[in-house]
């Protein structure tokens, strides 16, 4: 057959090349959407919400002073979010959150209960809250400054299992006071006689702001009744002094007290989980000898120093002081939104695990309580667990009105802004 008169292939070789090439795109697509298919499913398992990704999440705003810590950990917002909930936190220190405006917000949580008691009086409605933990308020110090204080009988260890370093050290609170009292520092009592390096500072704690902080100012209820012969201020019946006796306010057994603590306490302006940061930070025995924590900061640090070093870090101890203070932080919620989150923080047994590996004593009822739920953990992940001093000496908080006269007089404490408070019932 003549070349010419042969079929042409020409067009078919056309027709069939396009589909062709069409279909080798859709493998390409395939494989590269793979990844981003791979990812969004990791995406959700991490999350914890793998049987139900398209489940609406709820974003809850609240005001949070210091245990916004316990929010922020990753573990306890996988938790949130399987149950639809995420937690969007504006931070303040309690004593802001209680004096501000929450315009806008679901719940609040500050770290004590002056603090909720104030916002509280300030709701229009019955409102829902939970106190999901409570952890006692500390000293961190370093051992050779621990050392130097029992040197002086101002602090006494506890026995620690098997004879080894202890981790806590019982302070006795008069004792101290005394020595801050007297401007002594630390070469005075002696720390060289404990240390290879000396410290001409004056013996004194480095605190939060009082105007802001639950922690200072709970510190500062702590001073005011060791010195006003451990009586709450404000309770006085028989006791009058001559006017002039105590200066300006000698007339007022609140302020009287106030006049006293003011030069006892080392005023920072920091918020309390600053402060904590500053103290585990490497330089924090440079920062301060002494600063004011609370326990639960302490023990999951050295659980999270157990697990990455296994040893406990030694050269951190606290001191406890005596009387002691017990913090309640108390979650308070202002809405609809608010009564879904308090109603899980006390319903939900996994959260209230998580709190424990954080460091709370945790709120139980019957055999299981709240010390052997948080000693178990501890004992598990081979740190000491704190004994309870003999002495349970609690330092009563003056009632709200002369608290707060103590803290404005002591901080020189601005106005409290509350600003606009119009909607603070949480219905916006």
């Amino acid at each position: 057959m003549p070349e010419d008169s042969r079929p042409s292939t020409e067009e078919p070789r056309l027709t069939t090349s396009r589909p062709a090439r069409r279909r080798t795109r859709h493998p390409r697509h395939i494989i590269a959407a793979t990844p981003l298919a791979l990812a969004g499913l990791l995406a959700l398992l991490v999350s914890g919400n793998s049987l139900r990704p398209f489940e609406r999440i709820t974003t809850i705003d609240g005001k949070m002073a210091s245990k916004s810590d316990y929010f922020k950990d990753p573990e306890v917002q996988r938790l949130l979010l399987k149950h639809g909930i995420r937690v969007d936190i504006h931070r303040l220190g309690s004593r802001g959150i209680a004096t501000q405006s929450l315009r806008g917000m679901d719940v609040v949580f500050p770290s004590g209960q002056p603090a909720a008691k104030l916002i509280m009086q300030r709701q229009q409605r019955s409102v829902r809250t939970a106190r999901p933990f409570v952890t006692p308020l500390v000293l961190g110090t370093f051992r050779d400054y621990a050392k130097t204080l029992e040197a002086a009988g101002v602090a006494r260890p506890q026995r620690a299992a098997g004879g080894g370093e202890t981790l806590y050290y019982d302070l006795d609170m008069k004792k101290f006071l005394n020595l801050i009292e007297g401007r002594k520092t630390w070469n005075g009592i002696d720390f060289a006689e404990h240390s290879n390096r000396s410290n001409a500072g004056r013996v004194l704690v480095r605190t939060s702001s009082v105007c802001e902080s639950n922690a200072a100012g709970t510190y500062l209820s702590i001073l005011a009744f060791v010195e006003n012969d451990n009586q709450a201020p404000g309770t006085e019946r028989d006791r009058h002094k001559p006017a002039g006796s105590g200066g300006g306010a000698a007339s007022d057994p609140v302020l009287d007290v106030a006049q006293q603590v003011k030069p006892l306490i080392n005023l920072q302006g920091m918020a309390a989980d600053e402060q904590a940061d500053s103290y585990f930070s490497d330089e924090g025995e440079s920062i301060a000898p002494v600063s004011l924590i609370y326990e639960h900061q302490f023990l999951k640090h050295q659980v999270d120093h157990q697990k990455k070093r296994g040893k406990q870090d030694s050269r951190r101890v606290l001191l406890y002081p005596s009387p002691h203070a017990l913090t309640e932080p108390e979650l308070i919620s202002l809405g609809e939104q608010g009564d879904r989150l308090t109603e899980l923080m006390e319903s939900d047994a996994a959260l209230r695990r998580r709190a424990i590996e954080l460091g709370f004593r945790v709120r139980f009822s019957g055999e299981d309580g709240t010390s052997e739920q948080l000693n178990a953990y501890l004992r598990e992940h081979e740190v000491q667990v704190p004994t309870p001093n003999s002495d349970q000496t609690k330092a009563d908080a003056p009632d709200l009105d002369a608290l707060e006269r103590i803290i404005n007089y002591v901080g020189s404490c601005p106005p409290a802004g509350q600003g606009d408070d119009e909607g603070d019932e949480g219905d916006e």
